[in-house]
């Protein structure tokens, strides 16, 4: 299956700029009738060159208005400005220079259909349809009468594939704005929950700091034990804070495959990523390892691979040292232009490893390979045959 196009932003690779600028170059196929018709020389000199000028500047204006446009659109008067120069430029050009001009009456309608607003759209297409028609009358009629329902239809269309460019920027916006909602609302959760573990820690260790100052002059032995107090409550509530913080810092590796599936998917690289996995008996620090190095390589896969294809394995293996569960993540990327492991391979392997776990990161025939290694069950468990 071919990678998708990037919808509605500027490629962020070499090849996706390949891509997107073949894609765009299929479609000024007809611009082969006026390119040969200023190649065989049928005009003087003066139109010739005045053709080329007018042509070039038809191409430079309508490339940036559709295709610029739809990724950072312009203000509406820039739009209507520039549209207003195409609606001006392909008359004059078909009309002084024959039949064979009458194709960039298309590019016209597809540039009016993608940027304008639909009720500017819907008079503006019949009209360029209308004109160029009537242009057509005087050298071609047959060929105007043809290119008369390729121009409304092109043009029509394109009001479609403009709305749904516009509808998927949106989305994306508002897919951000929900991440970002979403994360303040975790911050808020956090601050809430640090809120009841600490506060009545911290109240009745302000009531017995008093209590104890209060009583050090006259009585040290009760006030050695409300300072005994202290002690024990603001242990346990160092130890409750560690256990809140450690919850919401430890990933989930079902939650990492569904965000996996999600980041690959929106990069335009085709995803292939198990269900939920079966993590019966897997303990929390093994699979939290593994979390850690599906989001790593994701994020890597996503950044810097310029991956096509993209496919995440999750198994459970049996070993001499027991059950291991591991995780391959290969792609058919680049794998980035670095020359040894980064910081974030480099940490990813001390955090496995504090985990029992391996980690093999490098170059296959056809791309990038990262697989990750922890063990399936706890020590006490193989030992045991459990």
């Amino acid at each position: 299956m071919p990678r998708q196009i990037p919808v509605g932003r500027p490629p962020t690779s070499r090849r996706g700029l390949l891509a997107k600028s073949l894609w765009i170059g299929v479609w000024l196929v007809f611009l082969s009738s006026p390119v040969e018709d200023l190649a065989l020389g049928n005009h003087s000199t003066a139109a010739t060159a005045a053709g080329s000028c007018g042509l070039a500047v038809f191409v430079g204006i309508y490339l940036a208005l559709v295709f610029r446009n739809i990724g950072r659109p312009f203000s509406r008067g820039v739009v209507f400005g520039l549209g207003g120069v195409l609606g001006i430029l392909a008359p004059v050009l078909a009309y002084t220079l024959g039949s064979a001009w009458l194709g960039l009456f298309v590019y016209l309608a597809v540039a009016y259909g993608a940027t304008l607003p639909l009720r500017a759209t819907y008079w503006a297409v019949p009209a360029s349809a209308l004109v160029m028609y009537l242009i057509g009358l005087r050298s071609d009629e047959q060929e105007a009468r043809g290119l008369v329902v390729l121009v409304v239809l092109i043009g029509f269309a394109m009001t479609g594939v403009g709305q749904l460019v516009r509808t998927t920027i949106e989305l994306r916006k508002a897919r951000a704005t929900v991440a970002q909602l979403a994360a303040n609302e975790e911050r808020l959760r956090l601050a809430r929950d640090l809120h009841d573990l600490l506060g009545h820690s911290l109240s009745l260790i302000t009531l017995k700091s008093e209590l104890a100052g209060r009583m050090l002059p006259g009585d040290p032995e009760r006030a050695a034990r409300q300072v005994a107090d202290i002690e024990q409550v603001s242990r346990q509530a160092l130890v409750d804070v560690r256990e809140a913080v450690t919850g919401y810092r430890r990933p989930r590796l079902a939650a990492e495959l569904a965000g996996a599936q999600v980041a690959l998917t929106a990069a335009g690289v085709v995803a292939e990523v198990p269900a939920e996995p079966d993590l019966t008996g897997v303990p929390e620090e093994a699979e939290s390892a593994l979390a850690w190095a599906l989001r790593e390589a994701v994020t890597n896969v996503v950044r810097h691979s310029g991956a096509d294809r993209c496919a995440v394995r999750l198994l459970r293996q049996e070993t001499l040292d027991g059950p291991v569960l591991e995780l391959t993540v290969e792609d058919d990327g680049s794998g980035g232009s670095g020359t040894g492991p980064g910081n974030g391979l480099t940490g990813l392997t001390e955090r496995l490893q504090k985990a029992g776990g391996t980690l093999w990161a490098g170059r296959v025939r056809r791309g990038f390979r990262l697989v990750a290694r922890v063990p399936a069950a706890r020590p006490a468990d193989v030992g045991s045959g459990a």
